[in-house]
């Protein structure tokens, strides 16, 4: 969907300032058509970002007791709701696609730098601020809000019988999930044990590969 047709019925509201915010409110909107390679858990389609970010800033409000340090849920959610922002321009990268890591940080970067421009600047600087906080895992609040956006997909994925471990040309192998999850290790070691737990069960049932 291209910008003219987004906005071809927009009404000003006469406030430059208002007009912005209504903007890229319209703008992030996109997010509802960026497709992420996991399924939703009835298995009737994938997810996209926006649903993603839906139900981990509602996570973030449920798991805070498995963390070992203290954690703010609400700055978790606020990084949440912003983490994949970007993705609306960069597109998703999936998890275990080698090639696609190599170019993610630049391409999220050039990409925060269109999106975010779109604010005033003191917005543009506080959206900015915790999107480079959760990405750089630099707080606990940050580091509670990355084990929540790996342990969605991963719940997702018990739920549709191993579906994008399965199907995928990018062949996944368990030591490849057990590294994304080992981020629950120390931090919510409790969760990290149950999700040990699960990738036996999706090995011996035939969804994930061994090696």
């Amino acid at each position: 969907m291209d910008q003219v047709n987004i906005f071809k019925n927009f009404v000003s509201s006469g406030n430059l300032r208002l007009d912005t915010l209504l903007k890229f409110t319209a703008e992030i909107d996109k997010m509802t058509q960026v497709l992420r390679r996991n399924l939703l858990v009835d298995g009737s389609r994938r997810e996209n970002d926006a649903e993603h970010s839906w139900h981990i800033s509602v996570m973030a409000l449920l798991f805070k007791e498995f963390a070992v340090e203290k954690v703010d849920p609400l700055h978790a959610v606020e990084m949440l709701l912003v983490h994949d922002l970007v993705e609306i321009y960069a597109g998703d990268t999936f998890a275990y696609d080698v090639d696609g890591y190599k170019t993610k940080a630049e391409r999220e970067k050039r990409a925060a730098d269109k999106l975010f421009s779109m604010l005033p600047e003191e917005q543009r600087e506080y959206i900015r601020k915790l999107w480079e906080e959760f990405d750089s895992r630099s707080s606990p609040d940050a580091r509670y809000a990355d084990c929540l956006d790996k342990m969605q997909p991963f719940l997702h994925n018990m739920l549709t019988e191993g579906h994008t471990w399965k199907a995928t040309d990018i062949r996944t192998v368990r030591a490849q999930v057990e590294q994304r999850m080992s981020v629950l290790k120390d931090f919510m070691p409790e969760i990290h044990r149950w999700a040990v737990s699960c990738m036996d069960h999706a090995v011996a049932s035939g969804w994930l590969r061994e090696q």
